[in-house]
């Protein structure tokens, strides 16, 4: 049948990052929708990669809302949080990522994703404390190692134990510019300017356009010019 051939290419069509052409597939089938419990969350995830972010949330929320099967709405909430933050909505994604853990969805993932949000609330006492929930969990938690790292780096704390952070997230990805950028800092912070210009250097070949690396990268060119 015609709608059960829509969501099976859709499925196949979004599996394969071509989110345009998954994205027309299953808007052919939103009138029946009840048929497929799956729909709205295909949708989600569909604007959410195409940057359409209302659109994701209204399809998101309604998976939520639905009862979904445990994975989906893991994933749901996961995405509602990081949508909210992308779009700077701060306490409404860390309302999605407490409820999370209230849910018992309990991970480095999640607990890293709850410390981004309140970090960016400038709490950064609680977002230490729940980046070092997190590498208890999993010690080796790149994304964990890296903003905590960066956090102890801002607060000017526990600069020998940032600098450790730092280094072993940049060796499990020695391409992120986030990463780069941090190690990048905190040897600013440590007063090795030359290692912190070399670094921040390495993270703008990455991510050229990048305001905050190059924020950083200005303020150690002219720590280095005093």
């Amino acid at each position: 049948m015609k709608s059960e051939a829509s969501f099976t290419e859709g499925v196949r069509l979004f599996r394969n990052k071509r989110y345009e052409a998954a994205l027309r597939e299953f808007l052919e089938l939103e009138a029946g929708s009840g048929e497929y419990p799956e729909l709205s969350y295909y949708l989600g995830l569909c604007y959410t990669h195409l940057e359409k972010y209302d659109e994701a949330l209204l399809y998101l929320e309604q998976v939520i809302a639905s009862g979904a099967g445990i994975i989906h709405l893991y994933q749901g909430r996961m995405l509602l949080g990081v949508i909210y933050a992308i779009t700077r909505r701060y306490r409404l994604a860390e309302f999605e990522f407490r409820k999370l853990l209230e849910n018992g969805f309990e991970s480095a993932k999640v607990y890293s994703a709850l410390a981004y949000s309140l970090f960016l609330q400038k709490k950064a006492d609680e977002s230490v404390a729940f980046l070092e929930k997190a590498l208890e969990l999993e010690d080796d938690n790149a994304n964990a190692l890296n903003s905590l790292g960066f956090i102890l780096a801002e607060q000017n704390k526990r600069l020998g134990t940032a600098l450790k952070y730092c280094e072993r997230a940049v060796e499990k990805n020695p391409r992120s510019p986030a990463y780069l950028d941090s190690l990048g800092w905190v040897h600013y912070r440590i007063g090795a300017f030359k290692d912190a210009r070399m670094f921040l250097r390495k993270a703008l070949e990455y991510s050229p356009r990048n305001k905050e690396i190059l924020a950083h990268l200005r303020t150690v060119v002219e720590a280095m010019e005093k």
